[in-house]
C-alpha cells in the first residue's frame, strides 16, 4: 500500500484544530518509519499545501519533534521522548485509553495504587471510576491533581525534587517517600521496548521507577505497540520485573510471540473494540 493513499483524510475533518493535530500526529509517524521525507513527500501525503507543510514542520520542530533539513525534514526516535507532557498525552490517544480500559478492570475497592509519571498511567486514572474508593500514590503533578478532584479518592503526593519537563516529583526525596509505603498495584509504562528489555530516555526516571517496583505486589505495564521494537537511551529494566502486560493488537505478531514466552502474563487489547484476548501460556 502507498505511504499516501491516507490522505483524504485530511480533508474531510470538519474542524480545522483537530484537523491540523491529526496532519501533525500523521507526519510524526510517517517520518519514524521512514527517518526522513521531503517536502515533495509530505504534500502529497497529507494533502495540503508546500507552505503548510512548512509550517507543519516548524511546529513540529518547536515541539522537538524533528529536524528540518534543506528540502524536507528528519527525526531521532529519541526525540519523541523529549517532547512535552501535553504532546505526550496526544500521542496513540486510541490505543492508550484501550490499554486503560482494561487495566482499570483489575482494580478493586479499596487498593493502594501507585501510578508512575508516564501519560499512559495518567490515561488509566482518568478511566478509572471516579466513585470507586481507593488510594492513589504518584509522583506526577497531573496524576495528582486529578485525584484529589476526586471526592472518593484519598492521595499520596510523593514529593521530591521537581522536573518541570517530566511534570513530576523525582530524585532521593521520592525514592525515600516510596519506601515507606506499600502498594496493592502499580501501574507503569516505559518509553520503549525490545525483547525484554525496557528503555527509559531519561536516566532521571529510572531509581524512581525501580523503587515503584520493590513496593508494590501487583505490578501492571502498559505499552502501546508504537513503543515495542524499539529502544531509548538507558535500559530501565525486564518485562519480567512486571507480573502483567498489558499491549494493544497492532503489536508486530514476531515481537507478541517473544513477549509471550517471557514470565509475565501477557494481555492484547482491541483498540477501539470492547473485546480482548489473554495469553496465559506463562504464568
Amino acid at each position: 500500500m502507498s505511504h499516501f493513499e491516507h490522505s483524504a483524510a485530511f480533508e474531510s475533518s470538519p474542524r480545522a484544530p483537530n484537523r491540523r493535530e491529526a496532519r501533525l500526529d500523521a507526519i510524526r509517524g510517517f517520518l519514524m518509519t521512514l527517518g526522513s521525507a521531503s517536502i515533495e513527500d509530505l504534500t502529497a501525503m497529507t494533502g495540503v499545501s508546500r507552505m503548510t507543510v512548512h509550517r507543519d514542520l516548524a511546529k513540529l520542530e518547536q515541539r522537538g519533534v524533528l529536524r528540518r533539513t534543506r528540502g524536507g525534514a528528519s527525526v531521532e526516535k529519541s526525540l519523541l521522548f523529549e517532547a512535552s507532557v501535553d504532546y505526550r498525552l496526544g500521542l496513540e490517544r486510541r490505543a492508550k485509553a484501550a490499554l486503560a480500559a482494561h487495566a482499570v478492570t483489575l482494580i478493586e475497592p479499596g487498593q493502594v495504587v501507585l501510578l508512575d509519571d508516564s501519560t499512559t498511567s495518567y490515561t488509566f486514572l482518568r478511566a478509572l471510576n471516579p466513585e470507586l474508593p481507593v488510594t492513589i500514590a504518584s509522583n506526577f503533578l497531573p496524576s495528582i491533581n486529578l485525584a484529589a478532584s476526586r471526592t472518593n479518592t484519598h492521595v499520596i503526593a510523593l514529593g521530591g525534587d521537581y522536573q518541570p519537563s517530566y511534570q513530576a516529583f523525582l530524585g532521593l526525596l521520592t525514592e525515600r517517600a516510596l519506601s515507606t509505603i506499600h502498594a496493592d498495584v502499580l501501574v507503569a509504562s516505559a518509553s520503549a521496548v525490545q525483547g525484554q528489555n525496557l528503555f527509559q530516555q531519561s536516566q532521571l526516571v529510572i531509581s524512581t521507577r525501580r523503587a515503584m517496583v520493590e513496593c508494590s505486589a501487583t505490578r501492571l505495564l502498559l505499552v502501546d505497540s508504537s513503543k515495542i521494537g524499539h529502544t531509548a537511551l538507558y535500559r530501565s529494566g525486564s518485562v519480567e520485573d512486571y507480573d502483567q502486560l498489558i499491549v494493544d493488537n497492532r503489536t508486530d505478531e514476531q515481537d507478541l510471540n517473544s513477549l509471550s514466552k517471557l514470565n509475565v502474563q501477557v494481555h492484547v487489547v482491541r483498540i477501539d473494540e470492547p473485546t480482548l484476548r489473554s495469553d496465559n501460556a506463562v504464568g
